[in-house]
This record gives structure tokens, sequence and C-alpha cells, in this order.
């Protein structure tokens, strides 16, 4: 069994907009939509802490399809354009879709929107053109301070993989994109106290995030 997921180490993230940016232009996302938000958490009091700066807290969450394991688009969509691949990806077929919202309404997470002028509901695929042939999702690509790596969960989050980063400019680019690393080899120490997901409602939100020494708020 495959399930395909991205993971996020919130203490690297720096919310710069790049894996939004990344995304929009790949998969040519129209202005004013998108497939990834990246959303600011606080500034909030530090836990018995005055509240005052510096004594305050805050990260930035990227959010966007949660590829659920038992996703709720899938349940209420009545011509079967939503879909579950068997690669863990959740995927709607545009040629199926009738532009109902049901899914909308039912995203938990209002992470997908009715495309106007297609009168078609998108919304993101983790780059599924890209993961079937092996490569990497724009927005882990483009993450410039390599907060993201992509994988499967079924192997564990340490194998998860993101573009090794290289000092060499003499690299040729189609080089320096094919070296990897891991989020083993990469990141910070994490456990699995430091690992989160975002509210589950019964669905299995399978995309996941790191966050250490600072306080979860993503089931707010």
């Amino acid at each position: 069994m495959t399930r395909y997921a991205i993971v996020t180490d919130l203490n690297r993230c720096v919310g710069c907009l790049a894996c939004s940016t990344a995304c929009k232009t790949v998969n040519g996302v129209a202005p004013g939509d998108f497939w990834i938000k990246t959303l600011r958490i606080g500034p909030t009091p530090k836990p018995g802490g005055s509240g005052d700066w510096p004594d305050v807290e805050m990260y930035f969450l990227p959010l966007q399809c949660q590829h659920c394991e038992d996703p709720e688009c899938v349940k209420v969509c009545p011509t079967q354009a939503s879909h579950k691949l068997a690669d863990g990806t959740v995927q709607v077929d545009k040629s199926k879709c009738i532009g109902c919202q049901f899914c909308v309404m039912a995203c938990p997470y209002g992470v997908r929107y009715l495309n106007e002028e297609e009168r078609v509901v998108e919304k993101c695929t983790l780059c599924e053109q890209r993961i079937s042939q092996g490569e990497l999702p724009q927005c882990v690509m483009e993450c410039g301070s390599r907060a993201r790596f992509f994988g499967d969960l079924d192997k564990g989050i340490e194998t998860f993989e993101a573009p090794c980063p290289t000092h060499d400019l003499s690299t040729p680019y189609d080089d320096m994109v094919q070296q990897r690393t891991t989020a083993k080899e990469w990141l910070e120490p994490w456990d699995e106290g430091d690992v989160y997901h975002l509210t589950d409602v019964g669905n299995g939100p399978s995309v996941a995030y790191i966050l250490r020494n600072r306080t979860w708020q993503g089931k707010e």
C-alpha cells in the first residue's frame, strides 16, 4: 500500500509563499485561487508567559488538500469525479465534475473551490503529473528553506525526500534537482510528539507537520 503525502517542518518554514507561487505557476492556478495557502499562526503568548513581546511565539502553516485516508469529498460526490488513487492521493476527474460543489462543502479544511471559468472543482493534486513520473511536487522542489518533504507515509516520515541543497554554483540545474536528501538527514531531530495533523473528523488527514518547542494550534 502507498500513501503519498507531504510533511512540513514548521520550525523551518519562513512564510515566503514560494510553495504557493510554484504551485500556481506549474498547475496554471488562476489569480485569486490557491491550491496552497500559507497561514500565520500567532503571535500568541508563550505558555505561562506575559504575552508581551518577546514573550510570544508564532509559526507559518501551509494549508492544502490533506489527501485524506477516508475523504469526505469522495463520499458526497454524485458522479465519482472526486476519487482516491492507489497511491493515496485524492483527485478530481474534470470530465465527470458537474460543479455541484458538494465536495467543497464537505471538505473540513476549505481547500477546494469552483473554477468559475471551467465550472469544475479544483484543488491540490500533489502534482500527480510529476509524482507519477518519480519527480517531486513543485512546492517541495521550490521550498527555499527546505521545510517541505514528500514521500510515502507507510515508509515513515524520516524517508521523505526533498532536493539536496548545494552551494556549488557550477552544478548544472538538472543535476542539482536530481540530487535528494531525506527528512532524517536534513531536519533537526524530532520525536513522535512533534508530529501533528489537522483536525481529524473521521477522514484521516495524511499531510503531516513537524513543530518543536511551540504550541500546536492546528486544531483550532
